[in-house]
């Protein structure tokens, strides 16, 4: 098996990244830079913590060989010559399954750590303007994009240059190319660490929260009211932001003739257009009016790109959000009105190929939810505990310290791989679905069903890459693999040798990566309180909260909102709603009359 679970692990992963892009990228309609700049980030990220656990076995199986041959009694030279090479580890000491041979490793992590360190701090974020930008030609671009990058490159490097002066003012270092390597290394996992626990924070209390509380359906469709009066609102606000850049559009398209220089990119901006709308502007290129308006400038135009890029796909994101919310809304609903049926089976509002579903959604799946939240909940816990104690090395408290260690004593790789694979799943699951479900109102949204935009997609590659070292950093503290911080003598890990001595800031190694996980403990209980949520609603973001009136209010908008869609529409084959031409939306008419 040498070296073939490294082979496994690296072809699994790339799908595990393929299929995640492909549910929330476009891959037929995005740049093909954009997708593989976020593939490749993803992939990256996701290796690191697939293959960390293979590393640390590998590594103990090291430590239990150089053990075992400093505890090795004097022999004589006679003895030793008649000792085969079988001999030199003994039984205690077998090769785990996965072991990885010397060598492998080392290059291995330093060809994944710094191509990702080069996405995330140079390549991704040129990118990601360079999608962005509405200019017309790939200079242009490439100037926006040079322009937007400047002030966040600056920062970074003020960031360094004041390490660096810190470490060379300092009488007893002399700065070599390892101490500056290793300088760079802890300015972004410092960068990392501080963002990892703000995420970690919220997702130890809100996944499990989230399963204990979906386990009941009607928790599930009271939130889902509560979405569909929230959807239907940037719904709306949608459709008539479309309606207004397109007037902007349809105005520039009648003032600048066929022959002008600025007509190739006002082609251009028709391109973007829905295509009822381009067929409509077609049909009054040059009309007697639009001889009054003035010609627009090029910045005006890029502008004006600017704004149809964002409109059309944030009228085509929410219609798709749309038709999916409201068919979760009708499924929810069939089931609340199954869970008594004598015939135990599914009345669907259309017709279903599922014939048991009535056991898993009526029967099975609260028991199994509810299981499921208190594993999670014991998880948490355990988490908690460590990040708070894993500096303690006598006595050991971190948790997860003691699991390997105990396996370790028995030599048992398996054990120890599993126990590391879980546990930096579970922290990986934490921090990264936090990613998938924070919005920075619409610049930052990941939504699936092929929604994404390449500015959002580029984005979440740039905070894996961020966050990934420092977790790995953090878990590797939690188990006292790290000598930095449980200065115990003994082998490093080989992702560890490629991030050198972090003693070299010791006001860091010893201060900030030590006490600064701490604070997950604070971040819990205002998750657990929901202190972030009410102070958005305060804001003017409505959020979900069970005891909120401003919740209660959407909730009833939204089963108002369900019953008159029901209603006005028909279904489709697939179950997705889809308003009828013959009548109006009951979005609109109730965004008219007030009560959205």
């Amino acid at each position: 098996m040498s070296g073939a679970a490294l082979v496994v692990v690296v072809v699994v992963v790339f799908f595990l990244a393929l299929y995640l892009l492909q549910r929330y990228g476009d891959l037929r309609r995005q740049q093909r830079m954009v997708l593989l700049g976020t593939l490749l980030a993803w992939y990256l990220c996701f290796l690191i913590v697939f293959i960390l656990p293979l590393d640390v076995s590998t590594t103990i199986y090291n430590q239990c060989l150089l053990d075992t041959a400093n505890q090795r009694t004097p022999v004589t030279q006679a003895t030793r010559s008649n000792q085969t090479d079988n001999d030199v580890s003994p039984k205690a000491c077998d090769k785990p399954w996965s072991y990885i041979p010397d060598g492998i490793l080392p290059v291995f992590w330093r060809v994944v750590y710094w191509t990702s360190q080069f996405l995330t701090w140079l390549l991704l974020p040129f990118m990601q303007s360079y999608a962005r930008s509405a200019a017309f030609s790939r200079v242009g671009k490439m100037k926006t994009a040079l322009i937007e990058n400047a002030i966040y490159y600056g920062t970074y490097l003020l960031i360094f240059i004041s390490l660096l002066i810190y470490v060379a003012a300092h009488p007893s270092w002399q700065l070599s190319w390892r101490e500056l390597q290793t300088i760079g290394i802890t300015a972004a996992n410092t960068w990392g660490l501080f963002l990892l626990v703000l995420l970690l924070g919220y997702g130890l209390v809100e996944i499990p929260r989230s399963y204990w509380l979906s386990s009941s359906h009607g928790y599930l469709l009271a939130k889902t009211y509560f979405k569909a009066a929230k959807m239907a609102t940037e719904k709306v606000e949608a459709e008539e932001n479309l309606a207004d850049v397109m007037e902007d559009v349809a105005a520039v398209n009648a003032s600048v003739r066929q022959n002008h220089h600025l007509r190739k990119c006002v082609d251009t901006i028709l391109t973007k257009c829905p295509t009822d709308y381009q067929e409509d502007m077609g049909r009054h290129v040059e009309s007697p009016g639009g001889e009054q308006n003035a010609i627009p400038t090029k910045r005006s135009l890029i502008n004006l790109h600017k704004k149809v890029i964002s409109a059309v796909h944030r009228h085509a994101q929410t219609q798709v959000q749309w038709s999916i919310l409201t068919d979760e809304a009708f499924h929810l609903e069939d089931v609340a009105k199954s869970q008594s049926s004598p015939v135990r089976q599914l009345t669907h509002s259309f017709p279903s190929a599922h014939h048991h579903e009535w056991y898993w959604e009526c029967v099975f799946r609260q028991s199994f939810y509810r299981l499921l939240a208190v594993l999670l909940c014991l998880l948490s816990a355990a988490v908690v505990w460590s990040e708070c104690t894993f500096f303690s090395t006598h006595p050991v408290l971190s948790l997860f310290a003691v699991f390997v260690d105990k396996a370790e004593k028995h030599h048992n790789y398996i054990c120890i791989e599993m126990v590391c694979f879980v546990s930096i799943l579970f922290l990986c699951v934490c921090v990264y679905s936090t990613v998938f479900r924070i919005r920075f109102f619409n610049y930052y949204y990941l939504v699936p069903h092929h929604q994404t935009d390449a500015y959002s997609l580029q984005f979440s590659g740039m905070l894996f890459c961020r966050l990934t070292p420092p977790l790995c950093l953090n878990f590797l503290g939690l188990i006292h693999m790290d000598s930095t911080i449980s200065h115990q003598d003994r082998i490093q890990t080989s992702y560890t040798s490629i991030m050198g001595s972090m003693r070299v800031l010791s006001f860091i190694s010893d201060g900030f990566y030590i006490y600064y996980p701490m604070l997950v403990l604070l971040l819990c209980f205002a998750t657990f309180y929901s202190l972030g949520s009410r102070c958005l609603n305060l804001l003017g973001f409505p959020q979900y909260i069970t005891d909120g009136d401003l919740t209660s209010d959407l909730e009833n908008e939204g089963r108002e909102l369900i019953r008159r869609v029901q209603g006005a529409t028909g279904r489709t084959r697939d179950g997705y709603t889809e308003i009828k031409d013959s009548q109006g939306s009951p979005v609109t008419e109730i965004k008219n009359s007030g009560r959205i």
